[in-house]
């Protein structure tokens, strides 16, 4: 059994004592910032981490099909949107679903990473602009309508869908 004077020091203690001690090391507790600090980084690194890991997987190919399958749907949202009043999105929302659930990656992962541009926002306007330019060549809206193209444009999508379901 200790008697407390044991456990207690009075006074100084002697050099060589303090030699034998262990460096005094800053306060170690941790404090509610760095608490804060080592939770966002915990789950940051969580959220990054299945995306990092679908996108290893893919090859060029894949990479490949994905842009084209973006391409094509946002081609025909945009017809839609623009020529018949339905600015849903439908198609990049059927494309989205399907490739979170096959691929474990989305369409802006898709135009962030495997677009030229390395940014959705640049993406989407491009993609937008290039709409634009072959709309007005076909003859607007009603040249479209008249002509092939938004039965090309609707069997691009149904291509390009139908490639990404028989992905293994």
């Amino acid at each position: 059994m200790r008697r407390e004077a044991d456990t207690q020091t009075s006074g100084t203690l002697s050099p060589i004592v303090q030699a034998n001690q262990p460096p005094s090391l800053p306060d170690a507790r941790p404090t509610p910032r760095r608490m804060n600090f080592v939770g966002l980084l915990l789950i940051g690194s969580l959220l990054v981490l299945p995306a990092v890991m679908a996108r290893s997987g893919l090859d060029a190919e894949t990479q490949t099909l994905l842009v084209e399958a973006v391409t094509a749907a946002a081609d025909l949202d945009a017809y839609h949107s623009r020529c018949r009043g339905d600015g849903s999105g439908r198609r990049t929302e059927n494309l989205n679903k399907l490739i979170v659930g096959k691929l474990r990656t989305t369409v802006l992962t898709v135009q962030d990473d495997f677009f030229p541009e390395r940014s959705y926002r640049r993406v989407q306007a491009r993609l937008e602009s290039d709409f634009v330019e072959r709309l007005q060549a076909a003859g607007g809206c009603q040249g479209a309508k008249d002509s092939t193209w938004p039965e090309e444009l609707r069997q691009r999508y149904e291509t390009a869908i139908e490639a990404i379901r028989q992905l293994p």
